[in-house]
């Protein structure tokens, strides 16, 4: 049985699934929930809606304040009236991830078969796993075909993989610095990541939230770490340069000397606050199992078949998801016959360039809409 409620905890909507979700591990979950938002309207034909997909450390809320931050919408600057996503014309939705921590079942969720926390009890999960939920939700909202699905980063992850896994079930596709596979490098950091939380003794092997006692430490560097990839070594520069922090000397010591070490020292301690550790380690590792090359090649002749339009989207200075990552996603749709365009949209602002006022991009994005009919 499935169930649409207001959801009680944040703004939008729940949608409750009193079923069985078979994983990609072999693993199933009982009775699980996915947290979503829309904007904008449903028209009759039901054929304008677009999927957007969250990275990361997103959530359901791209287009309003962020009800735990109390911060705009992470891509509040693409979404709205008379943006390049147009909610005058378009009917967005956005969900939590499976996995995640802002209302869709995770491993902060009560275990239905233990009636305790899940913690390191749930299931290891892929984007695969993420997309097949997502699909759950659109079957119920009585959408067939979606316009398009758009996302970056882990978001473009997810949008490859719903052309790979249901392709009869989108129109076009935008995938924005994103790739076909998650580098050995990004595995790295992932990990580097996952070491500081699980090292912080406040973890407790994942059963932190019942003594209430949260690896703040430990997610904080996590942050600290992975937000330095999301820049670029010039916006680094330009932002901070060699500044030192409300001084005038060197302390030598090792608290902050550096306008950059406050900073992200400031990314790490608020970032604890909206998101869960646990969580985190578990959406990494969806990260580094993504591989989606060998199944888009497998179901070329379906997706041919059913027209999809892709745009593929990379930022000059990315350095995390660099250009010639996107340019393997083209070749390699390009090889299977598909209608794919491409754009590397100069920008000095690293990867986070696809959540900044980058004009070019929101070109691009708008009229690649614009022409899908």
């Amino acid at each position: 049985m499935r169930e649409i409620i207001a959801n009680t905890e944040y703004p939008g909507f729940l949608l409750k699934c009193q079923e069985e979700l078979q994983l990609d591990s072999g693993k199933k979950i009982k009775n699980f929930q996915i947290a979503y938002q829309t904007y904008g309207s449903l028209n009759a034909q039901k054929n304008n809606a677009i999927l957007v997909c969250h990275a990361l450390t997103g959530d359901q809320f791209p287009a309003e304040e962020n009800p735990i931050t109390k911060k705009n919408g992470w891509w509040e600057l693409m979404i709205g009236p008379d943006k390049p996503i147009d909610t005058n014309k378009y009917f967005v939705i956005c969900s939590n991830v499976l996995g995640g921590c802002v209302g869709t079942t995770g491993p902060n969720d009560i275990n239905p078969d233990t009636s305790k926390i899940y913690g390191l009890d749930f299931p290891t999960i892929t984007i695969r796993d993420m997309v097949k939920v997502q699909k759950i939700l659109v079957d119920e909202l009585g959408i067939s075909k979606l316009l398009s699905v758009a996302g970056g980063s882990m978001g473009a992850m997810q949008v490859l993989q719903w052309a790979a896994t249901y392709p009869e079930s989108v129109r076009s596709i935008m995938s924005i610095a994103g790739s076909l596979k998650h580098s050995a490098q990004n595995i790295a950091f992932d990990e580097a990541g996952r070491q500081s939380i699980m090292l912080d003794p406040n973890w407790q092997n994942g059963r932190y939230l019942e003594s209430n006692e949260k690896p703040e430490n430990g997610l904080s560097v996590a942050r600290m770490i992975a937000h330095i990839t999301y820049l670029s070594e010039k916006a680094f520069q330009n932002k901070f340069g060699r500044n030192l922090q409300e001084k005038n000397d060197l302390s030598f010591g090792f608290g902050i000397d550096f306008q950059v070490e406050s900073y992200l020292r400031y990314q790490g301690r608020s970032f604890v606050d909206r998101f869960d550790a646990n969580s985190y380690l578990y959406m990494t590792r969806a990260m580094d199992y993504f591989d989606v090359k060998d199944e888009i090649i497998a179901n070329k002749k379906t997706i041919i078949d059913n027209s999809i339009r892709f745009l593929v989207l990379s930022f000059t200075s990315d350095w995390l998801f660099p250009t010639k990552e996107s340019r393997e996603i083209v070749s390699l749709l390009n090889s299977i016959g598909s209608n794919v365009s491409f754009a590397e949209v100069v920008s000095d602002r690293g990867h986070d360039s696809f959540l900044l006022d980058e004009p070019q991009f929101f070109k691009v994005a708008q009229g690649f809409l614009k022409g899908i009919k």
